[in-house]
């Protein structure tokens, strides 16, 4: 008899252990398009304008973002009274305002095509395989105290100095309610370089149907650098493509 339930029990952690096996990484992203409002609906996402209070240094700030399909979007501060403009992407070119000469400036050849592979609108994890993305499910890991499911994103290789590289970050779902909780990935260039960056995401509130993070910060090296609080959100609102062009003196 004392056999017979040892064999039971082994049974048991076998088939336990099959159970958590079975779990795959498009099972994870299939959850997050259900909890956050259906994979049709967020694929029906045309533009999206969203204005926000940003905190950074010890400073607030006004920030208002734009995205539109397939790639366009533009990222503006309020500082001082003057609107300016942290990064924007037109479909060719990468610009921003200068800080030091306060007008516009092009960003550098190999950024703009890196933009052009790896922008994804309206979520990176929608039709991914028709983009060329791959997925893998690479364990479990506790992200604030919160059990998570730890998800490798591939995209299209990007380049760096003249260089192809993999480009990869990893999504961070809520095993509960099924959301992402974090991203973290790592700079490719310049300062950034090999510095480890991660955007946490919560406070998900519904829009139109949809559910989106209210509430981003982001460490580097782990260490707070900035937030941002969500004040409102609109979709598929008209927004003319020259809002996300190079102005011209």
């Amino acid at each position: 008899m004392k056999k017979t339930i040892k064999l039971l029990f082994a049974s048991a952690l076998v088939f336990a252990a099959t159970i958590a096996q079975a779990q795959t990484a498009d099972d994870i992203i299939n959850k997050y398009f259900e909890a956050t409002g259906g994979a049709a609906k967020w694929a029906e996402v045309k533009s999206v304008k969203m204005i926000a209070k940003g905190k950074q240094g010890g400073m607030e700030f006004p920030i208002t973002s734009l995205q539109k399909a397939p790639n366009l979007m533009k990222q503006t501060i309020n500082f001082q009274g003057k609107d300016i403009t942290i990064t924007a992407f037109d479909g060719k070119e990468m610009w921003k305002t200068s800080f030091m000469t306060m007008k516009a400036e092009k960003g550098e050849a190999e950024d703009s095509e890196n933009a052009a592979k790896s922008l994804d609108f309206p979520d990176p994890f929608l039709d991914y395989k028709a983009k060329g993305y791959s997925v893998a499910l690479e364990g479990e890991e506790k992200v604030e105290g919160t059990d998570c499911y730890k998800v490798k994103l591939t995209k299209k290789p990007i380049k760096v100095d003249g260089k192809e590289e993999e480009d990869f970050s990893y999504y961070f779902f809520d095993k509960e309610n099924g959301v992402i909780i974090m991203n973290r990935s790592v700079g490719k260039k310049g300062q950034m370089k090999d510095v480890a960056v991660e955007t946490l995401m919560s406070d998900y509130q519904e829009v139109n149907g949809l559910f989106f993070p209210f509430t981003v910060s982001q460490k580097i090296n782990g260490q707070v650098a900035f937030t941002m609080a969500m004040e409102k959100l609109e979709m598929n609102v008209a927004i003319d493509n020259k809002e996300f062009a190079f102005p011209i003196d």
